[in-house]
């Protein structure tokens, strides 16, 4: 248990039996009345933003998240199965849990897979990763009808849109939250 005065973002609360996690948190202290707390919150599991106001000081469940370093092994069907870097035990994580996260995971990719009582919750990529393109129509000079982007398939099946002088077999950083190109890695 904790109060709202403890709150962070990140946090996992248990609020009417559903896992929830602040995305924002506001004290807020009007100049009449109560003091209280104005939060966005995410539920972990439906991914549905909600904002929610608590009365300052008031106590709140909080979830135990077990946040684990694993390695992501490979795809089998629907799910997708995690290796445990301290004591390489294996996990299945159903396709649904994984998400958008999907687009930018590659074989031996190290995550955070986030657990509640044995159960995964989520798969946290870090803020950018670099993939491969593996297609991409040649990028012709001259050609600003699409503001000088053109579409380009990464090596996890995912398109996102680069600029005109990137080739296929060019290794470039993308941004895991946006799905953003943000520039070429060399090397």
């Amino acid at each position: 248990m904790a109060t709202t005065n403890d709150l962070k973002n990140g946090m996992v609360l248990k609020i009417d039996g559903q896992l929830w996690s602040v995305v924002e948190f506001q004290h807020v202290k009007p100049g009449k009345g109560p003091a209280f707390v104005r939060t966005k919150i995410k539920g972990v599991l439906s991914g549905k933003t909600v904002s929610k106001t608590f009365n300052a000081g008031v106590k709140v469940e909080t979830a135990n998240v077990d946040k684990r370093d694993m390695q992501y092994l490979y795809a089998d069907g629907e799910d997708y199965v995690f290796m445990d870097t301290s004591d390489y035990e294996q996990f299945p994580v159903s396709g649904s849990i994984v998400g958008d996260a999907a687009n930018f995971m590659v074989e031996g990719q190290e995550v955070i897979v986030a657990m509640h009582d044995g159960t995964p919750l989520y798969v946290e990529l870090p803020p950018s990763v670099n993939l491969t393109i593996t297609y991409t129509e040649p990028g012709l000079q001259g050609d600003r009808s699409s503001a000088g982007t053109k579409p380009a398939t990464l090596q996890t099946g995912y398109e996102i849109q680069v600029p005109l002088f990137v080739d296929a077999d060019t290794t470039v950083k993308v941004d895991t939250r946006s799905g953003e190109y943000l520039g070429r890695v060399s090397g």
